[in-house]
């Protein structure tokens, strides 16, 4: 196996409220590597400005407001819009773009926004990319030293530990918990902060229904549990308030 190290690019930067690193180990121009990484986070930067609850000034939250109507709206927030609905029903209600009383897409919108980045350096051929948005990964390929990538899933209590870590070619994991900005993912059943499950990793090969999977998952609390075991083509990885951790038998762990 080549284990030489590959030039490649590595940049991080602050965009949708959360550090972003993209990591390209293929062997390009410079030139070629600052460009790709250029669009790269100039799409995350326009999906942060047309879906950020935050900004005023959004699209979703002039929609929200009733000032844009749905056929006014880009393509890319018709789509989404369409998917979390899709994925409300695939979820028995527990995905709420609605959970909180307003249009939230958020559960989704990361994760779709990275697959789209990843798809987009896919077809531009560059087959070996790790892109890491707060936690939510899409890699594919090799990293630069000709290895899988390696993918640590933090310890929920720990910010510097990792509970366990992953290895994959081509993988999408997102993880969704309450370590960070408290118990805000809502049990659309109770219409209260859901609780049971501390943080929830989801692993598949499409990063915006990993990370819709993992919101869902928490939103149930310890229910969650079972509904992952019955999850088709997805594995996972739980930690419950009373610090079970809890996966699946063939996640794809690292040695």
């Amino acid at each position: 196996m080549d284990t030489l190290t590959r030039p490649g690019l590595r940049r991080v930067e602050h965009v949708m409220g959360t550090p972003v690193s993209l990591d390209i180990a293929d062997d390009r121009p410079t030139v070629e590597l600052t460009a790709l990484a250029d669009g790269v986070f100039a799409w995350l930067r326009e999906v942060d400005a047309r879906f950020s609850t935050y900004r005023p000034d959004s699209e979703v939250c002039r929609f929200d407001r009733g000032e844009l109507l749905l056929s006014e709206a880009s393509a890319d927030l018709r789509r989404v819009l369409e998917r979390c609905a899709d994925l409300w029903g695939a979820t028995d209600g527990f995905f709420d773009a609605y959970a909180t009383g307003r249009l939230d897409p958020s559960g989704y919108v990361k994760g779709w926004a990275v697959q789209v980045a990843s798809d987009r350096l896919r077809a531009a051929g560059v087959d070996n990319h790790c892109l890491n948005a707060g936690g939510d990964v899409r890699v594919r390929g090799r990293s630069s030293t000709g290895l899988p990538w390696r993918i640590g899933v933090r310890h929920p209590w720990n910010p510097s530990a990792v509970c366990l870590a992953l290895t994959g070619t081509d993988l999408a994991v997102a993880t969704s918990g309450v370590y960070e900005r408290g118990p805000h993912v809502q049990d659309p059943r109770r219409g209260a902060p859901a609780r049971g499950l501390r943080s929830v990793t989801v692993v598949g090969h499409d990063l915006g229904l990993a990370d819709a999977y993992a919101t869902a998952a928490v939103a149930m609390g310890v229910a969650g549990i079972g509904w992952l075991d019955r999850l088709p083509a997805h594995q996972h990885v739980v930690v419950t308030d009373d610090a079970r951790c809890l996966h699946s038998t063939n996640l794809p762990l690292s040695a």
